[in-house]
């Protein structure tokens, strides 16, 4: 199933497994007629008859036209784009996972839907409150320790995992606390990785190995903000979209 959730500016945003993707475009002009194709680099812009908008961000940029060929910027008439998204989509890649957060991680390298290699793990950061009689400074620098340690385990694991791979990755995706993602990829043993970053941030719970492989699936999805026709009432908008 795809998930929604609303769009800053308006619309809403659909995530669409890529496996799924060809159907939901076809039922996307079913439900608001033929739609017109705008191709670029990193987006696919569906507009249909009835004015309804169905932006496709390209996953792993640029968008490949054929399997072999050059990056497209522009969008030419003899482009089909819907055909072009959808192969891009499906287009086994090999992808690195770096998740994390104060209690815990977990970094894979994933090749299509199989996770190749990885390695989870938890540390102790105590919370932000504190007690037991704690002066707030000691309890803060106490916090601020662990929180270190747990950042360099983090490193650690995707020094191990990570870095090896770091040529063959066509991305690497990120998610669980945006504070602490930041933190690890500081790590200067990790500056390859660092240009690598790419799509949407994955908002994950404590990262287990569960975690990993449930992420596997966001990695193979395409974000698709989807805007109602001008006249289409102001409601949540259609399940299927």
């Amino acid at each position: 199933m795809s998930r929604s959730r609303p769009a800053a500016g308006g619309g809403r945003w659909v995530t669409v497994g890529a496996d799924r993707l060809e159907r939901w475009l076809a039922g996307f002009e079913e439900r608001h007629g033929p739609a017109s194709c705008a191709v670029a680099a990193d987006e696919v812009r569906f507009v249909a008859a009835d004015g309804a908008i169905a932006t496709c961000e390209v996953p792993f940029p640029p968008l490949l036209v054929e399997p072999d060929g050059p990056p497209d910027s522009g969008g030419g008439p003899d482009v089909d784009g819907r055909a072009a998204l959808v192969a891009h989509a499906l287009r086994p890649r090999r992808v690195g996972l770096l998740l994390a957060r104060l209690g815990g991680y977990a970094v894979g390298v994933v090749e299509g839907s199989d996770i190749v290699s990885a390695k989870a793990g938890q540390r102790h950061v105590q919370g932000r409150t504190a007690a037991g009689g704690w002066s707030q400074q000691r309890f803060a620098r106490r916090r601020e320790g662990q929180a270190r340690v747990a950042f360099e385990a983090t490193a650690d694991a995707a020094a191990l995992v990570l870095l090896p791979e770091a040529p063959r990755l066509a991305g690497l995706v990120t998610g669980g606390d945006r504070r602490a993602v930041d933190a690890v990829l500081a790590d200067a043993r990790l500056a390859p990785l660092r240009p690598l970053v790419t799509g949407p941030f994955l908002d994950v719970p404590d990262p287990r190995r569960k975690v990993l492989e449930e992420s596997v699936a966001a990695v193979r999805s395409v974000r698709v903000r989807v805007q109602d026709p001008p006249d289409a009432p102001t409601s949540g908008g259609s399940a299927a979209d």
